[in-house]
């Protein structure tokens, strides 16, 4: 059967595979621990899915406008001068099926083939993918543990030619944890005020999962915001992963460039999901602090468990639920009959023989880590550390 040579441009996310090889497993019978993929844990408060069944109800059940309803635009502006101090009006906002959706539409909007694309590692697994789709020439710039996983502006600067056109980084950051502070985000606001043909996708989906403090936007610049695209969503902060309703604030060109791309794939957003975000939006964050009071706890409790584990290096997340160690020291080892080479080798070893799923850090650019999440219950999540202890325990 001859498929499309696009398909041979890109992988299945990691993330999604690992879980899938979790379920596999546990159909078969294997307890298996899930420390891999980034959803919550929690469910989706009460208030929020009241007014899903009152939008049944009212029969809020046909087509949605592409860029989403008006009042869930006005929402979504409302929230961002509250939250982050940014005025945007509703034609600069466009909601998606979830911010991999808003991700994308941004890409193809604005990369042609060769375009050069900034992409900081570690990354999200989705971001490289995406700009391999649209033909897009992917710059790396390797981001170290020694600080914090974050860039400096002398590496930004760096990797900037004339064929620039977009660069995309998360803060907080999926898979490491860091954010970036606001001296730091203005450190590279001002290499990036030196190039003003490239465009800034800033995904701050983890916006409130935040543990050293205060989230900043590289929006809040200015001399930038004509050409940074703010994605953002409901997922993470809201624990309601499975609504899927993600959105952009952006220049109003871009804005309308991928409602344009957005009316081919998909069109609107599921309605009921919108009536419900808006809710969300509007409502008083006491669950999302609550959550984010949990997380903080976890987190303590995994550093605690990952320094107990030798031959391992990693660093304190400041945001979103991850730890991303530094494995790599474990790289030739064996059990015996399994020998350990690479990242993939261990997360495949932990998941087979610990019955542990974690994944890779091949698979977010940084091959000598794997991300482990911390989006599970506190039972659970010492369950999987000592099972991780115990499996690393037999490597000789």
């Amino acid at each position: 059967m001859q498929l499309s040579s696009t398909l041979l441009r890109f992988n299945e996310p990691e993330t999604l595979k690992m879980a899938k090889l979790g379920r596999e497993l546990r159909a078969k019978g294997i307890d298996i621990v899930d420390l891999s993929l980034g959803e919550p844990d929690f469910d989706t408060p009460q208030y929020i899915k009241d007014a899903a069944k009152k939008a049944i109800d009212e029969n809020w059940s046909h087509y949605t406008p592409v860029a989403g309803y008006l009042d869930l635009r006005e929402a979504i502006c409302a929230k961002l001068k509250r939250d982050n101090g940014l005025a945007y009006t509703p034609d600069q906002i466009v909601v998606s099926t979830g911010a991999k959706q808003s991700i994308a539409n941004a890409v193809i909007s604005i990369i042609d083939p060769c375009d050069e694309v900034i992409i900081p590692t570690p990354y999200w697994v989705t971001y490289s993918e995406i700009v391999k789709l649209a033909q897009g020439k992917i710059v790396y710039v390797n981001a170290l543990l020694k600080n914090g996983y974050k860039i400096t502006p002398a590496e930004l600067e760096g990797a900037i030619t004339a064929k620039t056109k977009l660069f995309i980084f998360s803060s907080p950051c999926n898979p490491t944890g860091a954010v970036y502070t606001k001296d730091e985000l203005k450190g590279l606001a001002a290499v990036f005020e030196k190039y003003p043909q490239v465009f800034i996708i800033s995904d701050e989906i983890y916006e409130y999962i935040n543990f050293a403090g205060t989230h900043e936007s590289i929006a809040q610049f200015e001399s930038l915001k004509n050409r940074v695209v703010l994605v953002n969503g409901l997922s993470k902060g809201f624990a309601m992963t499975g609504w899927r309703v993600g959105y952009i604030a952006a220049p109003v060109e871009i804005a309308k460039a991928c409602d344009k791309v957005q009316g081919q794939f998909t069109s609107g957003t599921n309605s009921i999901a919108q009536r419900a975000a808006i809710t969300a939006l509007q409502a008083d964050l006491a669950p999302t602090r609550e959550m984010v009071k949990q997380f903080k706890l976890r987190r303590e409790k995994v550093m605690e468990l990952i320094k107990k584990i030798p031959l391992v290096e990693c660093s304190a997340p400041d945001g979103a639920f991850y730890i991303f160690p530094e494995v790599n020291k474990y790289f030739g080892k064996k059990d015996g009959k399994t020998v350990i080479s690479n990242a993939d080798d261990l997360c495949m070893y932990l998941l087979n023989t610990a019955h542990v799923s974690t994944v890779t850090g091949k698979a977010f650019g940084q091959p000598n880590c794997i991300r482990i999440s911390f989006a599970n219950n506190m039972k659970n999540i010492e369950e999987g550390f000592k099972r991780i202890a115990e499996g690393l325990g037999k490597l000789v």
